[in-house]
Formats: C-alpha cells, structure tokens, sequence
C-alpha cells in the first residue's frame, strides 16, 4: 500500500511539474547539454603502434562453433531492450580473415569470451555467420562516448520527464529500466591491404584486423 501511495504522489508530482513548465516555457527555448562540438577528437593513442599485420599472422582461425548458430548470451542483452544492443556494421564489399570470407550485407558485432579470449561474432537475422578472433580487449577511454557519440537536445519539458521517471525507477523495482550500451566502430584502411577495426560497446573495445584480400 505504502509503494502504490507513493507512486501515485509521483505521478501527480510530474503532471503537477509538467504544467507549471509549460506554462513558463518558451516554446522556441531548448535546453542543450554541454556541447560535444567544442572537444576535438583526439588520436586513439592505444592502437598507433600496434603491429596488426603480424597480430594477423599469430591468430589462428577460430574452430568452435555455437549450437544452431545461436549466441547464447543475446537473451541476456536484449531482454530490457526493444532493440538491437550490438553495433551494425554494413560491409558492401567481401573482407578476409585467413580462411574465413565475409560476405557483403549487415551485421550485428558482439563481443563473446571462449576458453578467456575474445572474438567478435557477425550476426545475421539472429544467426552466426561468422567469428573472427580479438587480438586486445581494453577499457575504452574516460569520455570517449562523450566526444564522439552526438548528444540529445531536449526541451526543459522533456529534461523534466527523463528526471521524473528516473525517480520513479528508484523507487518502484518493476519500473526500473536498464540502459542500453553505448556503442560506436572504427573502421580504417591500413598498408597492404589490412583492415583495422575497433568495435566498441559498453565499457569495453575489441581490437580485431581483417583483409581486403585473402592472403
């Protein structure tokens, strides 16, 4: 009884704050959070000496497989979510991991530890297609996401909202939501036909090097 008073004082309260707001508010004022755009993107000074091609060269091809195709862990990850978690990476041309080719199309990049090394799994239509091992796996940097990621703009209404229900997630266990992993990709060129990439995804990033070219 004492938690459904309470809520009910919550609900009230936003409906209560969401008036006086519209009421003092400028329709065309919009409140932004600090501005992305005044930081610079530095250098990934973690990865610039990394030499990819002979990390390339020591890895060898994975030889495990998944029951079914299916990752067991995805369950686990979407169950709080209405969408996707991992980052999607379109390949419009075949890329190479020694005997493995990556055919064009859309994937879903997740990161799964097997006998504690890490590969990177390309997902499609909820199927394995492929997994390519990680040659790192760090933290990724203090702010990165910050820097990097675009922020959302919202009306001094909508920053009312956000903070309501996040009040209200305190208190009531039912309604509380777990957020979704920030995610971002770093795809680049390097010499002779290798591909570094860096698939970052929550506190985490995989470092993992592919080919434009079976060699």
């Amino acid at each position: 009884m004492k938690k459904f008073l309470t809520v009910i004082f919550l609900i009230v309260f936003a409906i209560f704050s969401f008036s006086l707001c519209a009421k003092a508010e400028d329709q065309n004022s919009v409140s932004y959070p600090e501005d992305v755009d005044k930081q610079e993107i530095t250098d990934d000074e973690y990865s610039q000496d990394i030499d990819i091609e002979q990390m390339y060269r020591d890895m060898p091809v994975p030889e495990f497989r998944y029951i079914h195709n299916i990752d067991p862990g995805e369950y686990q990850d979407t169950r709080y979510s209405t969408w996707s978690p991992y980052p999607l990476f379109r390949l419009t041309s075949p890329l190479y991991f020694k005997t493995i080719a990556i055919e064009p199309g859309y994937y879903l990049l997740t990161p799964r530890e097997h006998d504690e090394k890490w590969y990177i799994l390309f997902k499609e239509a909820g199927k394995i297609k492929y997994i390519v091992p990680c040659y790192k796996r760090e933290m990724v940097p203090m702010d990165f996401y910050k820097n990097n990621l675009p922020q959302i703009k919202m009306t001094k209404i909508q920053l009312i909202r956000e903070k309501t229900l996040k009040l209200i997630g305190k208190k009531v266990n039912s309604s509380k939501r777990k957020p979704i992993p920030d995610t971002y990709l770093e795809v680049d060129d390097r010499d002779n036909n290798f591909i570094s990439m860096i698939v970052y995804w929550g506190n985490y990033r995989y470092y993992l090097v592919l080919r434009t070219i079976q060699l």
